[in-house]
């Protein structure tokens, strides 16, 4: 009878926990289906610049450009101005210095070394024109490069030991009326082959994430989400979130995995609780 009793009472007990484990499990898949959704999207312009006519003539200089498309993005240029992309430095916090100014071209950033004697190299990655040395006038919106960050014709690049100038083999012309959203491949140039080659400067940033699979990367997997850099690394005013602790320290412009997963991205309330104290990665 007692027997009877206890089973009679754990039926509803072990259906109650079944029932809710899949309902969990069902609402975490559903939560990941909804931000595949999300971060997959396909863009779509709202402008075709093949048709605009401030880009319909053959362009000298890569200046040409960038004043072609400043005549119509008016303001652009001054969110340019105060990005870390283009002043290579950040505002900083150092106890027993108070607030300073810091990033690559003054300090010693591990494989990058720094950029010193070295400038018409190292700012291949620059997102500028004729930075030959520490004399480059960064208040010269002129020599804002656009077509780095913006080309999607896959033709354009930047030429080693140029200061930042576009090959000269580069159709200009051919690269503005292509111009749209960052893609990994305008991401890539840069942030995979710094501090000289493929992979040397970071160690998680290569060209296999061109194209990857999953055990390569989860979310840039092309058999995956297919996401690109600027999923994660959002973008208000040209200032782009997201910092290397080689650079910077302090903490803000951070990218988290919070910022799309939340801060209880499991089922398993013991593995949200480890969030707490412990890093995703």
């Amino acid at each position: 009878m007692k027997k009877t009793v206890i089973t009679i009472i754990l039926i509803p007990i072990i259906i109650f926990i079944v029932v809710n484990v899949f309902a969990s499990l069902s609402s975490d898949n559903n939560k990941l289906a909804l931000l595949k959704e999300q971060v997959t999207k396909e863009h779509i312009s709202s402008a075709d610049h093949s048709t605009f006519e401030a880009l319909q003539k053959n362009f000298k200089t890569p200046q040409e450009v960038t004043m072609a498309c400043q005549s119509c993005h008016t303001e652009r240029h001054n969110e340019v101005m105060n990005s870390s992309h283009w002043n290579w430095e950040r505002e900083e916090f150092i106890k027993g210095r108070g607030v300073t100014h810091l990033g690559k071209k003054n300090i010693l950033n591990n494989f990058c070394i720094g950029i010193g004697g070295s400038e018409q190299s190292c700012t291949r990655c620059h997102a500028g024109y004729n930075y030959k040395d520490s004399s480059f006038d960064f208040t010269k919106k002129e020599n804002i490069d656009c077509l780095v960050c913006h080309d999607g014709s896959g033709e354009y690049y930047k030429k080693t030991g140029g200061a930042g100038y576009p090959a000269d083999e580069v159709n200009l012309t051919e690269a503005a009326q292509k111009v749209g959203i960052p893609q990994r491949s305008n991401c890539g140039a840069c942030h995979f082959y710094g501090g000289g080659g493929n992979n040397v400067k970071h160690g998680d940033l290569e060209e296999a994430m061109f194209a990857c699979k999953k055990d390569v990367d989860v979310h840039m997997a092309i058999d995956g989400s297919d996401m690109n850099c600027t999923d994660c690394h959002t973008t208000e005013h040209h200032n782009i979130t997201g910092q290397m602790y080689s650079v910077s320290s302090m903490d803000k412009d951070r990218v988290t995995c919070e910022q799309c997963h939340t801060q209880t991205p499991h089922s398993d309330k013991i593995l949200n609780e480890h969030t707490v104290k412990v890093a995703c990665q």
